[in-house]
Parts: structure tokens; sequence; C-alpha cells
């Protein structure tokens, strides 16, 4: 891995390891696990279909995605880094707000008699 002091951002620097990683198979293969191998080869094939004009639809019965993981994906395309469903959520969630509760008038009891035709409702 590079110094850090050769780099005049930690970005760059985050850059060049990154570059460093990917280039070194048997580096990539000790840090990945097998299930984000299998999610990175997932996201690779939805973006490939994807760029090549394929439906949502034909997309998820051939690679077995939800509609959702697939429009994250092409939102990734289009100009966002790829975020999953937690990291997007965050700013989009409302706080709940809390009001005093009121009490509630009462509605008078209504009367009702039986009759043939069904309960007849007195004020």
């Amino acid at each position: 891995m590079p110094a850090l002091g050769d780099y005049s951002s930690r970005k760059e620097w985050e850059a060049a390891c990154w570059k460093n990683i990917v280039e070194s198979k048997e580096l990539l293969q000790l840090l990945i696990t097998s299930h984000e191998r299998h999610n990175i080869v997932m996201r690779a094939a939805t973006l490939e279909r994807l760029s090549s004009g394929k439906s949502y639809r034909n997309i998820g019965a051939e690679l077995w995605l939800s509609p959702q993981t697939i429009s994250g994906i092409k939102k990734a395309i289009d100009d966002k880094p790829y975020k999953d469903y937690r990291e997007r959520s965050k700013g989009k969630r409302k706080k709940k707000t809390y009001s005093i509760v009121k009490t509630r008038k009462s509605k008078p009891k209504r009367v009702f008699r039986r009759t043939k035709y069904g309960p007849l409702y007195m004020p």
C-alpha cells in the first residue's frame, strides 16, 4: 500500500489503494468474501444487461433479482455511486412527530329499534 503522506488528500490515497487492490488478484481474493464476490458479479451482470436494453422483468427472471435491486443498480449507473437500501433511505425517512392527544367529545349514544326491515336508529 502507498504511504498516506505521499497524497494531498485521503480520497486520492484511497483511490490509489483501491487501484492496487484491484490489480492484485491475490489480495482481492483475501479481502472479499464469497458473498461479496457474488454481489459484485450480480451487479456487474445487471449493469451489462441494463446497458444492452433488457427489461427489468427479463433481468430479474434471468438473474433472480428483485425490481428494487435492479432499480438501485440503475440509479448507480445514472449519476450516483451504488448505495444499499439503508443508505438510500437515511435522508428520505420522516421523523415522527408526536402531538398531544386531545380528548374527544363523546358522541351521544344512538338508540336503535329492531324492525322487520333492519335496525332503525333514533336520535
